[in-house]
């Protein structure tokens, strides 16, 4: 890891494994900024990104067990606005190339990114993305929505695919936290530090960052070419002190909103290891992170993106499942369950290796870098070693 700092790579990363409950390796490499380059801190602030839809996941899966809802209701029994959805047919050349939808979008694909929406960037030349776009949906940068604006965005627009016939990277998580707010009565962020941050102890989980902890708040960068990763040099991407971060938005991402520390994200991993309980608090019972941790695509159906085939990868509840191994993957890896963020923030666990890893960086984009792969070959490497 200390090489991609030392040839201007990364400004920073930190490294972390659990064997079981148990921390056995932490370590920090790089610099808060680049500017002072003031060593990483143990406890400073990133930015999460999509390691927030595995929390949106467990805090809408706490609504289940309380029978709030069940997977196979259909969305629009809470969310009105997605009834009679329109969908691109399999070969449309135009967005009014549209067929209707021959079953409702069920609780269970928006939780598996399998109910046909799509994230309005990842693919921008698809005739989906383009209509997110043009409607201004993307959750890139500061934006005016708010969770229940995107919603009824998302549901006047046409759906990538027939709802549970394939998987796309979707704003699906967030369509997720609108749900929570409409079933506990609760804005999202209020929900999850009454349920989830503040029973764990999770005391620097949130928005925004407020002032007295933006010096702890990292610098993120951006490289100086996207197309190649191996490239040094970077440039600043979003500023601690000036950045959106530093304010309330409107917009309470449950795809991708969050920022925290490494001792926060490991409260909560240490939970879902624990069977869905960490020092005395029970957010879930272990048959609902059983559940979560089940495929719930299709046949045949895998996760892919189009710069990346994520091989022998299905999706559960809210995380990804490596159910095949290919010939490179250790035999520890099978089974585990994961999902990280875009500027590089990584968590995956590995309970036929009964070990746990967390590899965090702040580069947009960094979620198909190379140095978490590196890390994960090590960490199963060491643990195999004994």
């Amino acid at each position: 890891m200390q090489s991609y700092i030392d040839n201007d790579i990364l400004s920073c990363v930190n490294t972390l494994i659990m064997q079981g409950l148990d921390v056995v390796d932490f370590k920090t490499f790089g610099y808060m900024d680049l500017e002072s380059r003031r060593p990483l801190l143990p406890d400073a602030i990133y930015r999460m990104y999509s390691n927030t839809k595995i929390v949106t996941s467990v805090g809408a899966m706490m609504l289940y067990e309380q029978g709030r809802f069940g997977l196979d209701d259909p969305l629009s029994d809470y969310l009105p606005e997605f009834a009679d959805l329109s969908v691109l047919r399999a070969d449309a050349q135009s967005l009014d190339d549209l067929e209707p939808t021959r079953s409702p979008i069920l609780m269970r694909q928006i939780l598996s990114h399998s109910a046909g929406l799509s994230y309005g960037f990842i693919e921008p030349t698809s005739l989906v993305d383009q209509a997110y776009l043009a409607n201004g949906v993307s959750p890139l940068g500061e934006t005016k929505m708010t969770l229940e604006s995107l919603c009824h965005k998302l549901a006047q627009m046409p759906l990538a695919y027939q709802p549970g016939t394939s998987w796309r990277y979707s704003f699906g998580t967030d369509v997720c936290a609108r749900v929570i707010e409409v079933l506990s009565g609760k804005r999202f962020d209020a929900f999850l530090q009454d349920n989830i941050f503040a029973p764990l102890g999770m005391i620097d989980t949130g928005f925004y960052v407020t002032e007295e902890k933006r010096d702890r708040f990292i610098t993120m960068y951006a490289p100086v070419d996207l197309f190649d990763p191996m490239k040094p040099g970077m440039t600043k991407a979003d500023d601690p002190l000036t950045g959106q971060y530093t304010r309330q938005p409107e917009f309470l991402s449950g795809g991708g909103g969050l920022v925290s520390t490494v001792s926060d994200y490991l409260t909560f991993i240490r939970m879902i290891v624990n069977q869905g309980e960490w020092r005395g608090v029970r957010l879930l019972k272990p048959e609902t992170l059983k559940l979560m941790r089940t495929n719930q695509l299709a046949e045949g159906v895998g996760v892919q993106f189009p710069m990346w085939d994520m091989a022998g990868t299905v999706f559960g509840l809210g995380l990804a499942l490596h159910e095949t191994l290919s010939a490179d993957d250790p035999a520890g890896a099978a089974n585990e369950y994961h999902w990280g963020g875009m500027a590089g923030t990584h968590s995956w666990m590995a309970p036929k290796a009964n070990l746990t890893g967390m590899c965090m960086t702040q580069r947009m984009p960094g979620f198909w870098h190379p140095f978490s792969h590196e890390f994960k070959r090590f960490a199963y490497d060491l643990a195999s070693a004994g």
